[in-house]
């Protein structure tokens, strides 16, 4: 499916059937609704309790696939899900527990000063160290977006660094694996292989990732407002991400 070729709503997916389907889900957007600030979000028994089952359902065919740190991801999924893919991929975690993650970019400490230079202009700017990566969150200073997105180019032109964009944030991430990669790792492994691939997410920075399920024979699932994407399935919040979910047999 072409990015272009779909900037409507898209029809709902059909419950998942949990014996054929391998599961990639985002948290922020997709899991749990946005929050001020990125440590807000925290564990929910709902949650939780939901993908427990999943994952039994799964055979352990589960993963996360977010921009969080695996700390994170641990702290608000109460360490419930073993298969991760954190930092945009760049981390992974696999059904063995072992763990992949590639040398932080040199060029990480000056982007960091750069950033945290910038963020003195308003309480709002946000300065998140995430290990292989930092973040510029700006959610809470939307007046200075342009900026801030134009200090985070400058700052990827000068040290290397790969630019990721987001929903009122701007990463600089060491160069690697992204989402996309790390879901066609998963399904390449037991117990992921031979099912088809579901993932669901809610930014720009998942698209990589719908495109990755759409060439494995899998589908994608927007969550929110329609735009150009490689998802086939649309879902227009959290809550309905949720239901959907629970509807899983």
């Amino acid at each position: 499916m072409s990015l272009d070729s779909l900037t409507v709503a898209l029809p709902p997916p059909k419950p998942l059937r949990l014996s054929e389907a391998a599961l990639f889900l985002d948290i922020d957007g997709t899991l749990a609704p946005f929050a001020p600030r990125p440590q807000d979000v925290r564990p929910d028994p709902r949650r939780t309790q939901l993908l427990e089952r999943l994952n039994q359902g799964l055979e352990g065919r589960l993963a996360v696939v977010t921009g969080r740190t695996l700390d994170d991801v641990d702290r608000i999924l109460e360490g419930r899900i073993t298969c991760v893919a954190a930092v945009h991929g760049l981390v992974r975690r696999g059904a063995d527990g072992a763990l992949h993650e590639p040398e932080p970019h040199p060029g990480l400490e000056a982007a960091r000063d750069t950033l945290r230079r910038f963020a003195v202009r308003d309480r709002g700017i946000i300065v998140e160290e995430k290990g292989a990566s930092v973040a510029l969150h700006f959610r809470q200073a939307p007046t200075y977006a342009a900026e801030a997105r134009v200090v985070a180019l400058r700052t990827a032109r000068e040290t290397g660094l790969f630019l990721q964009h987001g929903d009122m944030v701007e990463e600089l991430r060491t160069p690697g694996a992204s989402k996309g990669d790390s879901i066609r790792e998963f399904m390449q492994t037991a117990p992921f292989q031979g099912r088809t691939p579901a993932f669901v997410g809610d930014d720009v920075t998942d698209e990589n990732g719908f495109a990755a399920v759409e060439q494995l024979g899998g589908f994608g699932v927007l969550v929110g407002r329609p735009r150009a994407t490689h998802a086939r399935f649309g879902l227009r919040n959290v809550e309905d991400v949720i239901a959907w979910l629970e509807a899983a047999r």
